[in-house]
């Protein structure tokens, strides 16, 4: 059996998605469930730095600061 890497992918472009959308609403909480531990690459990363600050708020911009960067493999 194969490993089904597009249910993976799915839930990571969901992921995205509704963290866009929390960071727009300003819903810090939700922020940090979608976020848990996980690493994320740097350009998604800086988008939604830039994101936050275009609502300017600043405990969601130092949350998304602390977010650690995946290795490029």
């Amino acid at each position: 059996m194969g490993i089904d890497n597009g249910g993976q992918q799915q839930q990571s472009i969901a992921n995205f998605a509704a963290l866009k959308t929390a960071i727009a609403n300003g819903e810090e909480q939700s922020i940090k469930d979608l976020l848990g531990n996980q690493a994320m690459q740097e350009l998604e990363k800086s988008y939604l730095i830039d994101l936050a600050q275009l609502n300017n708020n600043p405990s969601i911009i130092k949350l998304l600061q602390d977010i650690p960067v995946k290795n490029k493999v």
